[in-house]
């Protein structure tokens, strides 16, 4: 009921064109808006639910037929409003034109809105023309279908994010094979075929959902596209289809090791950081580049970096020659000191490591030195 409403500025469309979708004008890869949903926190979805509640008795009373007074009205415009206001910085909601839906409770959330909702489910029983459906009652079928789908909106995110938990988990463990097959293969252990549409995976099937072909021109596009045009009958859908059509594609959540949010990939590596901020980095660096100097600091402490190798082989020669008596033990205490000095400025100097390192690196060259010094 009331659908097409939200179809006018595609609130509750998606463009399926090659491995990209577009939603509000915008082109991104497929599973994009799924992988947002994911990291809304549970914080923000129990907001959401707490809120949406005292649109439950409007829809209600709404359906019964009940006399709605000013103060309920008002009351209940007033948290459609608030909910908006929850989503307009919480992606992937913040794609929406907020300022207009805000506008449009204003129009729906109304004395016109209640009154043509009643003449539409009049209409309804003398079994109307479709084109006076669709046409004379839009206000009426506005105000229900956001009034419905605004009060669910919370309890469905929580859905979402419940039942995606287990299959998202699995994808991102380290040893999960994350190419198409591998995705498809996790995908009918988790959500096995032969379970019935009544059972727990009923989820992954569709209902309420229009499906046309079209031929468009997005902004910045120089030809037009014959794209998947799908209407949805809520968000939830909508994230669910989006999630299922970008793992047709091989693109997948992956969980980032340094801020824990979900960021999507599209090949089969198990990409550690997404390109975000870090929270709390003081020098405003990505959590990509943070991961990259982790990284670098670990293979830098593994006993078999090649730096260290060179310092080892020497430590080694050094103690050779103070066996055999050609070095004294405090000549080879100073090369030793000398040896590791320059293999740490290795460590950290690039450029040093792969010109002057090896070459300075040999005992002659240490040697030289500790004579020097001691000339």
């Amino acid at each position: 009921m009331g659908e097409g409403m939200l179809m006018k500025r595609g609130i509750l469309t998606l463009d399926f064109w090659k491995d990209t979708i577009t939603y509000q004008k915008r082109i991104m890869p497929t599973g994009s808006l799924a992988c947002a949903a994911l990291n809304i926190s549970d914080d923000a979805v129990e907001n959401l639910i707490t809120i949406s509640r005292k649109l439950e008795s409007f829809g209600n009373m709404l359906a019964l037929g009940t006399k709605i007074d000013n103060a309920m009205l008002t009351s209940s415009k007033n948290t459609a409003v608030r909910v908006l206001e929850a989503l307009r910085t919480l992606p992937p909601f913040d794609l929406l034109d907020m300022d207009f839906y805000l506008e449009e409770m204003e129009r729906v959330f109304s004395r016109t809105g209640i009154k043509e909702f009643k003449a539409y489910i009049e209409a309804l029983v003398r079994t109307a023309s479709k084109d006076e459906l669709l046409n004379n009652y839009c206000t009426g079928q506005a105000l229900v279908a956001y009034m419905h789908e605004l009060e669910q909106l919370g309890r469905t995110l929580q859905i979402f994010k419940t039942s995606m938990a287990a299959f998202v988990s699995r994808l991102d463990e380290d040893h999960t094979d994350r190419s198409p097959d591998g995705m498809a293969m996790l995908f009918a252990e988790i959500f096995p075929p032969e379970m019935s549409l009544q059972e727990e995976n009923k989820w992954t099937s569709y209902a309420n959902v229009t499906l046309q072909y079209v031929s468009v021109q997005h902004e910045g596009m120089s030809t037009p596209r014959l794209v998947k045009r799908a209407h949805y009958a809520s968000f939830v859908g909508m994230f669910r289809s989006d999630f299922f059509e970008g793992l047709c594609q091989g693109h997948a959540p992956k969980k980032c090791r340094i801020c824990g949010k979900w960021f999507l990939t599209d090949n089969a590596y198990h990409t550690k950081y997404c390109g975000g901020f870090a929270p709390d980095d003081p020098m405003g660096r990505t959590c990509r580049q943070i991961g990259n100097l982790k990284g670098r600091e670990q293979r830098e402490l593994a006993a078999d970096h090649p730096l260290k190798q060179i310092y080892e082989r020497r430590l080694n020669s050094i103690n050779k020659s103070v066996k055999r008596g050609t070095l004294d033990q405090a000549t080879a205490n100073r090369m030793k000191k000398i040896a590791k000095d320059r293999m740490l400025r290795a460590i950290s100097d690039p450029e040093y490591a792969q010109t002057d390192y090896e070459r300075e690196m040999e005992q002659e060259a240490i040697l030289a030195e500790v004579t020097a010094e001691c000339g």
